[in-house]
Formats: C-alpha cells, sequence, structure tokens
C-alpha cells in the first residue's frame, strides 16, 4: 500500500533517510533499500506531503512514524484532489472494504483540519467537517482519546518569498492516521535545561536523528570516539542502547565540572543507564589490544573540523617533530597529570575515524559522522565524500550552517570484513600523517575559508533570499 507521509517542514534532506532507517531496523537488514517513495502530483520535491510504499502492514509503518523525530504523521491515503468535489468523489471510490471496518458503530472518532502555509478559521474548519457527509461515520466522536482519526490536510498557493517550498496546484488530502510522530521528548532533552553541556554539544533533535540512522535500540553498543559532554549517548540510551565513549580531554570525561555536573550527571538526570565506560583516548593512537575487531554496532559521533573547535591528538609539538621521544608518566603524577596534544587535521581525522570503523563495528554496523562541506559561491556544494573498502554510503544529509559552508551527515554501512591488507595500508597513511603534518594542517584549515572576512565589507549574499530550500 502506498501511505501519505507527512513530514516536518524542516531539516529536508534527513526527511526521507530517517524513515528508510527505521523501516530498516523495524522490519530488518535490507528493509530500508526497499522502500519507495514518489511526489503527489504538482507538488515540489520539497513539500511535506510524500508518498512512500513500506516492506510491511500498517504496523511496520505506525512504528517508523511513532519512533520519527521528522514524520508528522503516516495515513491510510482515502482519497485528494484539487477541490473538494473532486476529494468527494476520490474517496467515494476508495474500496468500501478498506473504509468500512473503521467506521463502524462500536468505534470512536476524531476528524481533524490541517493545513501547510496557510491558516483555516475554526469557522471553515467547521464547515469542511459537516461538508463530509458522503463518509458513512457510524461511531461516537472522542476528541480525548479516539480509535480512529481522520484527517484533511489542505495546501494552496501561499505567494512566495516565505521560507516555503512554491506550490503549483491546490491540493486536499483526507485519511486515516496510522501512526504519529512523538515529539514531546524533545522539550524533555533541550540542552538548556541539562546540567553537563559544553561549546559543541549536540542539539537535542540532532543527536536523536543520529540515533535513528545509527539504528539505536535495546541490545545495541553504540560507541563515540568524541564523546565530549555525551549528548549523542543520551541519544542512543533513551533508546536503549548501550553506550561508550571515549575523548581526548581527560577532564571532560573525568572531572567535568564538578561531582555533579559531569557527563554521568547528564544520564543521572533523564534517568537513563550510564555508559559502560568512558575513556580518555585518542583517536589517532586507539587503545584496543591487538586482535579485539568487531564489538560494536554502531559508531556515532561529530569529529571536530576545526570551526567551532578544533582537533587535538596526543603528541605535543616537539614529539611529532621528533625533537623529542615518547616518555612514561611516572607513577606519582598520574592522576593530574593531562598529557601534551598537538593540532589534528581534518583529513587525518576522519581517516583514522574510518580505520577505527573499519576495524571495530560488526559486519552490517553503521558508522554515522558529520563531514564539513564548503560551498562554492552560488550557494551549492560539491562534495566529495570519504570512501573505504569496507563501508557503503547509504546517506549523505545536508545541513547548511552558513553561506560559506555547511555539514553533511554520512551513515555508512560495513559491507566488508577488515583484512590485514587494509590495516597495511592504514598503516602506511597513518605515518604519511605523521610526516607531513603541517602540510595537512595548512590544506585542511577550514577555519580560515569559514571565516574570512567578506570582499569589500559587503555581506555575500542578500539578507531574505527566495526559497533556498533544505536551509530549515
Amino acid at each position: 500500500m502506498w501511505y501519505l507521509c507527512v513530514f516536518y517542514h524542516r531539516l529536508l534532506d534527513y526527511r526521507r533517510p530517517e524513515v528508510e532507517s527505521l523501516a530498516e531496523l523495524f522490519a530488518g537488514p535490507g528493509s530500508g533499500e526497499s522502500v519507495e517513495w514518489r511526489m503527489p502530483e504538482n507538488h515540489h520535491e520539497d513539500s511535506p506531503f510524500h508518498l512512500v510504499r513500506l516492506p510491511g502492514d500498517e504496523r511496520l509503518a505506525a512504528q517508523v512514524a511513532n519512533r520519527s523525530l521528522l514524520v508528522k504523521g503516516i495515513y491510510e491515503l482515502w482519497g485528494h484532489g484539487t477541490t473538494y468535489e473532486e476529494l468527494e468523489k476520490s474517496v467515494m471510490e476508495y474500496p468500501d472494504e478498506r473504509k468500512l471496518p473503521f467506521l463502524t458503530p462500536d468505534s470512536t472518532f476524531k476528524i481533524i483540519v490541517d493545513s501547510f502555509g496557510k491558516a483555516i478559521s475554526s469557522q471553515e474548519q467547521n464547515d469542511i467537517m459537516k461538508s463530509l457527509t458522503y463518509i458513512p461515520f457510524k461511531g461516537r466522536v472522542n476528541l480525548k482519546k479516539p480509535d480512529h482519526k481522520f484527517f484533511v490536510m489542505e495546501t494552496d498557493d501561499y505567494g512566495s518569498n516565505n521560507g516555503l517550498p512554491p506550490v503549483a496546484k491546490r491540493t486536499v488530502f483526507f485519511g486515516r492516521e496510522v501512526g504519529a510522530a512523538d515529539r514531546h521528548l524533545l522539550p524533555t532533552y533541550q540542552l538548556k535545561s541539562r546540567k553537563y553541556i559544553g561549546p559543541t554539544a549536540m542539539d537535542a533533535e540532532m543527536a536523536f536523528l543520529m540515533a535513528n540512522q545509527g539504528l539505536a535500540r535495546p541490545g545495541k553498543l553504540v560507541y563515540d570516539p568524541f564523546v565530549g559532554t555525551g549528548s549523542i549517548l543520551v541519544a542512543a540510551a533513551h533508546f536503549g542502547a548501550m553506550t561508550m565513549g571515549a575523548d581526548i580531554d581527560i577532564r571532560v570525561v573525568r572531572d567535568g565540572r564538578g561531582p555533579d555536573c559531569n557527563v554521568w550527571s547528564n544520564f543521572e538526570q533523564y534517568k537513563l543507564p550510564e555508559p559502560l565506560s568512558l575513556l580518555r583516548a585518542d583517536n589517532n593512537l586507539p587503545p584496543w589490544r591487538p586482535g579485539l575487531k568487531e564489538m560494536f554496532d554502531a559508531i556515532i559521533c561529530d569529529p571536530p573540523y576545526g570551526v567551532r573547535a578544533g582537533g587535538r591528538k596526543s603528541g605535543g609539538r616537539k614529539l611529532i617533530k621528533g625533537v623529542k621521544g615518547p616518555y612514561t608518566v611516572p607513577d606519582e603524577k598520574r592522576d593530574n597529570h593531562i598529557p601534551s596534544t598537538a593540532p589534528y587535521s581534518l583529513a587525518e581525522c576522519v581517516h583514522d575515524l574510518l580505520h577505527l570503523a573499519a576495524r571495530m563495528l560488526v559486519m552490517g554496523g553503521r558508522l554515522v559522522f558529520f563531514y564539513p562541506v564548503l560551498r562554492s559561491e552560488d550557494g551549492a556544494a560539491s562534495p566529495q565524500f570519504p570512501e573505504h573498502p569496507c563501508f557503503k554510503l547509504i546517506a549523505s544529509c545536508e545541513q547548511i550552517l552558513s553561506y560559506r559552508y555547511s555539514r553533511v551527515l554520512l551513515t555508512m554501512v560495513k559491507v566488508s570484513p577488515y583484512t590485514e591488507e587494509i590495516e597495511r595500508v592504514a598503516k602506511e597513511r597513518h605515518r604519511e600523517f605523521r610526516e607531513n603534518h603541517q602540510k595537512w594542517m595548512e590544506e585542511g584549515n577550514l577555519h580560515s575559508a569559514v571565516f574570512e572576512p567578506a570582499q569589500d565589507g559587503k555581506p555575500d549574499k542578500e539578507l531574505k533570499p527566495k526559497y533556498r530550500g533544505k536551509y530549515v
């Protein structure tokens, strides 16, 4: 069956990949690739109204909608048209065997009139509901807890320059709600009420989207090698996954801002299971013993890419240049010792992350991480995403942060085993990064490209451009 999938008008690139990931989560491996999409007639691709065919029955549609952050609702579409007369004709043509089970005398129902890009007054809503006399509702009305919810949804030409996608022709939909998103968790987890946050703490909505892309659920182990204040792990733990994190700054993972304001207190605040462990570890020199591999079900992270916070790796300038050799910290100084670190280029950071994931993810495990992309003068991005022989890229979701740059959430699936040849190539690449440290730092300097002053002191673009798509 083709369902009407109505999205919230935000994070447009993320909407379909989230539904496909949730189909994979609830219906099993390969289900995400079986999801089919098409647009209703006369609808812009950024419209919130999409038609979707899922690889399962109505129960799968309800599970996907209830877990999703960006799906407003999934509906069994009974009819649609450009006018209410066309809508009536379309609903009447819908098979009675599909309609009548939900119109029985012993059931309760509620009719909701909704719109996109326009406001409908209470009087107009009442008139629309009274016009539905051609549908044989026999049950009782229950506005609080109805057995079935029916929606009339309308979109019309609302003009331009308002940040919404253009509408080619008015459309009215009528359908029965199969499932709806529960966005009530977002106010609960919003950052402004969280005990311990930092300047790069992940927004709650984005953290939950990343957890959905990583298929977080009970029985799965999720790892964040750049854990910071633990925002991503909090989202994964909410969905029941076991969590584990690491960070190069021991003050973040061990001390925080005190005994009652640290990463652990964030989990206590929401009554979530604590992480299995938080490590002081370096993504450039991972702590795993030789032979240990295929340990995590998902690696979900936001690597430092040098715009709001620069990456660091162990060593310090003297150690990297070879002026000073490796050293051992005396036992009496181990408790309070803070290891020296050096700048960490984006290229090296992503290489190390892919190598870590190739080794430590189980087959079919997912690597979900943000990757920065510079934008050209016309506002378009022409990204070249990192690749690895062990991984297949299944989703890339762009979030435009400014006219200068955006970040893309990459979702990769491990499809090939980690071999000795892959390990050998990774070690050679690691050595090359180390020997040419300064070169890679200069070539991968995203900060200067993002914050370079505009020419002649003029802004890059107009303050109120026409509809751009994907900026919301």
